[in-house]
């Protein structure tokens, strides 16, 4: 996946738990409403954390890539804090 289908790229690679999901969630809060989030991260973790965080926030999960252990996570700001 290439960064141009993203508005802004966190990369959180070699970062576990809490890491990549609060940096998501920090990320997230400075982003404008529709702009587009990929995550890069490599803890398998994320798979079950950013979705949840994503429930709580009300942002939307576009799709996620999965090769080679790296997940990249495309999100939506729907919202502002």
């Amino acid at each position: 996946m290439a960064d141009a289908d993203a508005d802004q790229t966190l990369d959180v690679l070699g970062f576990h738990c809490p890491v990549p999901v609060h940096e998501t969630k920090r990320t997230l809060s400075t982003m404008d409403v529709g702009d587009i989030l990929l995550v890069m991260a490599d803890d398998p973790e994320t798979m079950i954390d950013i979705p949840a965080l994503l429930n709580r926030s009300g942002d939307t999960l576009l799709d996620v890539d999965e090769e080679a252990g790296e997940y990249h996570y495309r999100i939506r700001k729907e919202t502002k804090p």
